[in-house]
Order: C-alpha cells, then structure tokens, then sequence
C-alpha cells in the first residue's frame, strides 16, 4: 500500500488532490492532509506515510524547507512538488533536494496519477533491491531456514507452516531493526530465493506482491507500525508459500482444478457458518466421499484442515486488528466453544491466542 501525505495551504486543493490520489487504484490511499510544513510535520511524528504531496508556497514552514526535514527524519519517504509557481529555480531547487517530481497548478489528473505511479514504483525498487543485497549478506548465517523452507514445500507439509511463517518474520526483522517498511520487500525477496531452490525441481512458478487491504487503517499511527508491517509480511509469506505448495503437487487436469477453486472459494466466503461435506459435494459436483479424496489428492490437505486454516487466518487478522476478546473472535470465525478454538489456533500457530499477540506486538 502507498500512504500519502497531502500538505497545501488551500482546502479545496487538498481536496482536489485527495479525490484523484483516491481514484487511482485502492492500492493509494490518502492517510492525512495538513495546511503547511509545520503542521505535516507535527502529523508525522505520530504517523507513517510513504509518500508526501506538497504545495511550495506556504506559511511558517514551506514545501521546500519540509522536504528538508523529511529527508532528515524519514528518509524512506519521497516527496511530489505541486506549486502554481512556474518558476525554474523552484523546480531545480526541489529536485536538488531529491524530490520526485514537480506537478504544475491546476494539476492535471493524468500527470499527476503517472508521477504518482513513477514515484511509487521507484520507492518498491529501491526497497527490493535494498532487500535482496541485504538477503545475500544474511543469507549465509540462516541457510537452516532456507533448507527448511524447501524441505517443507517438496514433501507438502502444510502443517507446519504457520510457525515456519512466525520464525521466518523473526529472521528477517532481525536483519533490520525498527525499518520495519522493509519487511514486505524481504519477505518478497525470500519467496524468490526459496523459489530459485526449488526451479532445481523443475518448478515454475511466478510471485507476485500482494495487496495489504483489510490489514490496516488509512492513517497508520506509529504506535501501530510494526504490527502493521509484520502481518504485511505474514501474508507475504503465507500466500507465497500456499503457491509454492501447490505448484508442487502433480498437475491436476483442468476440472479438477475448477472443482476444488469452487470448493475453495465457497469455504473463503462461508467459513463462519457450518459446513457440511454434502454442501462441497454440491458445489464441485461430485459425491461426497469423493470431494474429501478430491481435494486432498489435488492440495496434500483435507478439506477439515484447509477450512481450519481459513478461520485461523480470519482469526489471526482479528486478533491482531481489533480489540476484541477471544471468545468473540471465536464466534466470528465459526466456533461457539472459545477453549476448543484456543486449542485449534495453538495446534496451527504453535501458541495460544494470548501468547501469538504478544510474540507478535512485543
């Protein structure tokens, strides 16, 4: 996700930039706005941003002396100047300082989406290829990890990925401190080299980045940063690894795979209710024995586990996102009994709720 800071002096241009900011893709948000540098600057002490959309002319603290301070404070941020000031000396002045881009009043949609997207896309190289030297330099104090990883995907043990995915995230923020903005690209530069082992056994398969959507709020507080980071990353790893996995069962015919995406995809949208086997029977067409020898044939899962490892995963959003008790968490997932839910979400985490929190937040 790209968080953007609007800092202008007139309201109806931070609203005017906000719509197109937000017409873009759902992949740019719009976390907060302020009217000139001191202000932005008092909101970042408290809040992440990635990228900063500022006007030139402002008062006390104008768009060039903030960019100032942001290369200062928070270098992993990048800066889009946006002035009426048609000016030679302030374009050279803002791009000496490093900014991106400098967008002319009135701004038009499309220049403005395209230096958004420019500037976004040099912000996730800069970040991979920070990741992948810093993985090369790692890389060999953990090759215990790495051949884990490929031992676990070639003999198809789902089970133990959960934890896997938990001591990985630790592995890799140990690398970098408190830069958690880096976590995502690592866990995208670790899929790549498990992936690299694993095209010795001649298999393809192609990752991309996912979207963080439903992880976290439009305004991040800092407060909150790690937290956000470290379940971007979990997701990483979690849906890079499923790929993995099934990239390495036999290639199953095309209705096959059909039956078992459909049964798939009804248990992602009815996980909370209780599911019977005649119901995915019904949805792939098949008998009821049949779809359980079905899907563990085409996934190395049964069909119970897979539907356990959806709610565990709602589960683990909830746990992390909301303030809500276990016992609630358990209702919205689909268990009326919150002890048989701890007991199921220690068996597939490694911890109980309480204690995955902590070892997630602390």
């Amino acid at each position: 996700m790209n968080r953007i800071l609007i800092v202008d002096d007139e309201r109806l241009i931070r609203a005017g930039l906000s719509k197109v900011i937000e017409g873009i893709s759902d992949i740019h948000l719009v976390s907060g706005s302020a009217s000139n540098g001191e202000e932005a600057l008092q909101w970042l002490e408290n809040h992440y941003a990635d990228m900063c959309i500022t006007d030139v002319r402002m008062p006390k603290i104008d768009g060039l002396e903030l960019i100032r301070h942001i290369n200062d404070k928070y270098p992993w941020m990048s800066c889009i100047v946006v002035s009426s000031f048609d000016d030679f000396g302030y374009v050279q002045q803002s791009l000496k300082l490093g900014a991106s881009d400098y967008v002319l009043k009135p701004v038009d949609r499309l220049t403005l989406h395209d230096s958004i997207l420019r500037t976004y896309e040099k912000i996730n190289e800069s970040r991979f290829d920070y990741a992948s030297r810093l993985m090369l330099k790692r890389l060999p104090h953990h090759k215990d990890m790495l051949e884990r990883w490929v031992e676990q995907i070639r003999t198809v043990q789902y089970t133990a990925l959960p934890l896997m995915v938990v001591d990985t995230l630790e592995m890799l923020e140990s690398w970098i401190g408190d830069r958690f903005y880096y976590l995502s690209m690592l866990a995208m530069a670790w899929l790549g080299l498990v992936n690299e082992e694993l095209s010795i056994e001649k298999m393809e398969i192609q990752l991309e980045e996912g979207k963080d959507l439903g992880l976290g709020e439009k305004t991040i507080p800092i407060e909150k940063l790690r937290s956000y980071f470290r379940l971007c990353a979990v997701r990483r790893l979690e849906e890079g690894a499923t790929r993995l996995f099934e990239s390495s069962m036999e290639a199953n015919d095309q209705p096959t795979r059909k039956a078992i995406e459909d049964v798939k995809q009804y248990i992602g949208q009815h996980y909370f209710e209780k599911i019977t086997l005649q119901e995915l029977a019904d949805v792939a067409m098949v008998s009821r024995n049949y779809v359980a020898i079905l899907f563990k044939k085409a996934t190395g899962n049964t069909i119970w586990n897979y539907l356990v490892s959806i709610r565990m995963s709602k589960a683990r959003d909830l746990l992390l996102n909301t303030p809500k008790k276990v016992y609630e968490i358990a209702g919205e997932v689909g268990y009326d009994n919150s002890v048989h839910f701890s007991q199921l979400f220690k068996g597939h985490f490694g911890l109980a709720p309480a204690e995955y929190k902590k070892r997630m937040e602390t």
